[in-house]
């Protein structure tokens, strides 16, 4: 089961319809998960510095292969984090956790971002309430899907600027 269904409502049963409207305010409570206090980026490990540098801006200018390969990475990366952690892992997580499967899932969420220690606050804190609880509420891994690719959905727009320019 991965959950690939429109949202469930708890409450009522009701799939789908206005459910869908919680995307925009879990949509921009993920955006401020920027202003969640985190340790300092490394600045050979920050894509958004380089990017800011004359050098990344000249790289990107006109460059349509690497902006295509990099949107693909990052589509492909955020779908199958979201297909194993919330469409396999998480339904599965409630016979281990009881209702606290959510809370596990977070915590290895997390914990599978080490490789970017700096960010795993802001990973823990904003990610959980943004979309692994909803996904976990409303039993539909879209809701992660789609409130964690308007993270791709920015940055890809950021990155068609300077390829334009």
């Amino acid at each position: 089961m991965l959950w690939l269904r429109s949202p469930r409502s708890p409450a009522t049963g009701r799939i789908g319809g206005r459910l869908w409207l919680l995307l925009i305010p879990l949509t921009m409570l993920f955006a401020l998960g920027g202003l969640v206090p985190t340790f300092s980026t490394p600045k050979n490990r920050d894509m958004a510095t380089w990017i800011g540098t004359e050098s990344g801006k000249h790289f990107m200018h006109g460059n349509w292969g690497w902006y295509a390969i990099i949107l693909l990475l990052e589509v492909v990366n955020i779908v199958g984090e979201e297909l194993l952690f919330r469409g396999v892992l998480l339904p599965r997580m409630k016979g281990v956790f009881g209702r606290r499967d959510w809370l596990a899932n977070a915590v290895l969420f997390t914990v599978y971002h080490l490789h970017e220690p700096w960010l795993m606050p802001g990973t823990f804190v904003c990610d959980t309430f943004a979309y692994i609880y909803p996904s976990r509420r409303y039993q539909s891994t879209w809701i992660g899907i789609i409130v964690h690719g308007s993270q791709a959905l920015l940055f890809g727009a950021l990155l068609l600027a300077l390829v334009l320019r």
